[in-house]
């Protein structure tokens, strides 16, 4: 895990510093996109990629799938620039450093936003790679991430602000807010290598329950986590009277609900290999071990 977060620094140091961007925004872009994070949406699609290599025929192939895997990481910076602004949950603090409309203003902060997101799918386009693979990823991540996928569930997210939901429709949301994007990075990753879709299907699987245990560990350290280490302002959720795992069935249930996803996602992989026994079998163990570590970040 370290050598491959190292490895997404390291591509990500080197992007958006083009002279023709005005260099204000270039500043705000940069502030945001390198201000730490556990990187986990280039890591999963850069894994995937690997798991899935053989599918190539280009020898190392997964490692051509590097700048569509960092663009990932833009367009989750865009999306937490966003939700931090005041029009949406006005947050003061992300990855312990004021958000970006505090440390610049709030039109610099949508105008980085906005250009994370579109330089994004330029830097994915710029693959070496097959044609075919490379225009499916990008459906794949556009569908993930536009209006049915990230910016539909935000809209939903703030439609649920002072009203309760029911779990069914709290899996909605999350399904669309957070999970369509930690799902289209394994996704993406796959078909980069150009893996069958019976194989897609299980991986699919694997990034709908890591997903979903990422939003139920993330609302359960919204109230018993230290903001200190989280880099983020705890208790916002409560303050805002939002849905939650914890505020639906308990925060000893929700850790559960947490591992049972987390052992779902390790099920998906190991049906993968029993169909595909070419996956790279390393890569499969790294996989599942990031699944099951993932769950006990609430113990």
């Amino acid at each position: 895990m370290k050598q491959r977060l190292q490895a997404v620094e390291k591509q990500l140091e080197t992007m958006l510093l083009d002279t023709e961007i005005p260099p204000r925004l270039s500043e705000a872009m940069r502030y945001s996109l390198l201000a730490g994070g556990k990187r986990l949406r280039p890591i999963l699609c850069l894994s995937m990629a690997k798991l899935c290599a053989h599918a190539c025929d280009k020898e190392n192939a997964w490692l051509s799938a590097v700048p569509f895997a960092v663009s990932l990481e833009m367009i989750h910076t865009y999306s937490l620039i966003h939700d931090d602004l005041p029009a949406m949950d006005n947050d003061d603090l992300r990855r312990g450093k004021p958000t970006c409309h505090k440390a610049f203003d709030e039109a610099t902060a949508i105008l980085a936003g906005d250009g994370l997101l579109t330089d994004a799918f330029y830097h994915m386009a710029d693959c070496d790679l097959p044609a075919r693979n490379i225009l499916e990823s990008l459906q794949i991540i556009a569908k993930a991430v536009g209006s049915q996928g990230m910016v539909g569930g935000q809209m939903l997210d703030m439609e649920a602000e002072q009203r309760k939901l029911n779990l069914k429709e709290l899996c909605v949301l999350n399904a669309k807010k957070t999970g369509a994007l930690i799902q289209c990075a394994c996704l993406s990753g796959a078909n980069l290598m150009g893996i069958c879709p019976s194989a897609q299907n299980h991986i699919g699987q694997y990034g709908t329950a890591i997903g979903i245990a990422f939003q139920i560990i993330d609302d359960v350290l919204d109230i018993i986590g230290d903001s200190a280490l989280l880099g983020k302002n705890t208790g916002s959720d409560e303050a805002n009277q939002k849905s939650t795992w914890p505020s639906l069935m308990g925060i000893e249930k929700s850790k559960k609900k947490a591992v049972e996803y987390c052992e779902q996602a390790v099920r998906a992989l190991s049906g993968l290999a029993e169909n595909e026994t070419k996956i790279n079998k390393s890569e499969q163990h790294f996989l599942q071990k990031t699944a099951k570590d993932m769950a006990y970040r609430v113990y």
